[in-house]
């Protein structure tokens, strides 16, 4: 059974000592259950990085071998009719199983979710800032804990595949920092089988809620990764001032923006334009993530193309959820500009609403269907904007399944790639830099 001090000291170095007592109090239950749940795997040869995956199909391809060494891809090779040696290595037999890398879950709020909690009735109404209230009253109601939710819908992601995370933790004036405190208690506990990054985020607004900005200043001397806004007319009616908090956090900080722009037409596209100004003006480059951007999915070209340009052009990336009941960014043509374009779940199960299972297989489909793919390469495309896509956005190193990579890889059943997406079955195995995690669907970890 692993030590205590590694499994906690992944970010203590970055807390700032007024919030050191209440993030190990955050992290303790967390880490314990996380050691119980894992100290029998650890026995195993399963939680080794050196494994041998036989008859698997790279990316829908001919049938290979594929050898990971130190967690990492060393090699394809050999199949069915001369299979690769590697004497002394685990060996899973794949079966003739998909071979993918693993889902980058790039939009979501694992300090929110409900999940394992038992159905709730849900009681928001049509408008954001209803969803928004209603969610602050029910923290509290509920007894929503970000450390224990954020780590039931972490193993619910691996068992679907998922090995690197991107969540928006909220920060404001009602829960103050407990949501990042919690949520990199779970980053840490979960170190070794999914990769997190905490992007601060001003759900309930930032200009509008007095000492929102300088929570959110902490809130990155803690650890957060990334600078996180929120639709700068609609929500804080001054979007000046908005954008200063934010873009001022990431210039000092040194970190990346991810901004949610809910607002639609005319008025998305002038915040939209504002933020472009911002990332030119500030030379930031491929630093700049908009989250939903429902402005780019209005019908009026006239409207939209000159910003899908401009966009272009400063290398900023747009995530997506595809939900049903807004204009979503056309994706084929983001790609067809070059813009880079991720994916995610956004709420799962949360005061927000019902739906939602980390599944990003589902997601794909989701895409797919928002967006009228029928073709197979339009469904691979859908695919890819859930693994590769979010890889982009979010800068991993070593992503995929070539040889040199990471060895974070899911193998699924299916005939092609675009069936694994329509038929969504259970992943037949999960790959953490080497380690097997998941299998036929179960998790090998455990949440509180």
């Amino acid at each position: 059974m692993p030590s205590t001090a590694p499994l906690l000291g992944f970010r203590r170095g970055g807390l700032n000592p007024g919030h050191g007592r209440r993030f190990m109090a955050a992290c303790d239950p967390v880490a314990r259950r996380f050691r119980i749940a894992t100290s029998r795997l650890e026995e195993t040869p399963r939680m080794t990085h050196d494994l041998l995956l036989r008859n698997v199909r790279p990316m829908g391809g001919e049938a290979t071998d594929v050898l990971v060494r130190d967690g990492r891809v060393a090699g394809w090779g050999g199949g069915p009719d001369a299979p690769l040696e590697a004497p002394g290595v685990l060996v899973e037999d794949g079966a003739g199983a998909l071979l993918v890398p693993g889902f980058v879950e790039a939009h979501t709020h694992l300090d929110k979710s409900l999940w394992g909690m038992g159905w709730r009735r849900h009681q928001a109404g049509p408008r954001l800032i209803d969803k928004i209230e209603t969610e602050r009253r029910l923290k509290k109601e509920w007894d929503i804990d970000p450390a224990r939710q954020s780590a039931r819908q972490v193993v619910q992601s691996l068992r679907m595949g998922t090995t690197h995370i991107r969540t928006h933790v909220d920060v404001d004036d009602a829960v103050g920092l407990a949501g990042m405190e919690g949520v990199l208690a779970t980053r840490a506990a979960y170190a070794g089988v999914v990769e997190i990054e905490t992007v601060a985020f001003p759900q309930s607004g930032l200009m509008v809620r007095p000492g929102v900005a300088a929570l959110m200043e902490e809130a990155m001397r803690m650890g957060a990764d990334v600078v996180g806004g929120l639709d700068p007319c609609a929500i804080d009616r001054d979007p000046k001032g908005q954008l200063d908090v934010v873009f001022g956090l990431a210039e000092r900080f040194g970190r990346p923006v991810d901004i949610h722009l809910h607002e639609p037409g005319q008025l998305g596209a002038f915040s939209l334009e504002l933020i472009i100004e911002r990332t030119r003006a500030l030379g930031m480059e491929g630093r700049v993530t908009v989250s939903h951007a429902f402005c780019l999915g209005d019908p009026d070209a006239s409207l939209v193309n000159p910003l899908l340009e401009r966009i272009a052009a400063l290398d900023i990336a747009i995530a997506t959820t595809a939900p049903a009941s807004r204009p979503v960014p056309a994706a084929a043509t983001l790609r067809g500009l070059g813009i880079r374009l991720c994916a995610g779940s956004d709420g799962i199960r949360d005061t927000w609403g019902p739906y939602g299972n980390a599944d990003m297989l589902e997601r794909a489909m989701l895409i797919g269907l928002r967006n009228n793919f029928r073709r197979d390469e339009e469904v691979e495309m859908a695919l890819d904007i859930c693994t590769r896509g979010g890889a982009e956005v979010m800068r991993l190193e070593g992503y995929g399944i070539e040889p040199g990579c990471r060895a974070d890889l899911v193998l699924v059943d299916g005939e092609s790639l675009a069936e694994a997406v329509a038929a969504r079955p259970p992943r037949r195995l999960v790959v953490k830099r080497g380690r097997v995690v998941a299998r036929n669907g179960v998790s090998l970890v455990e949440a509180p």
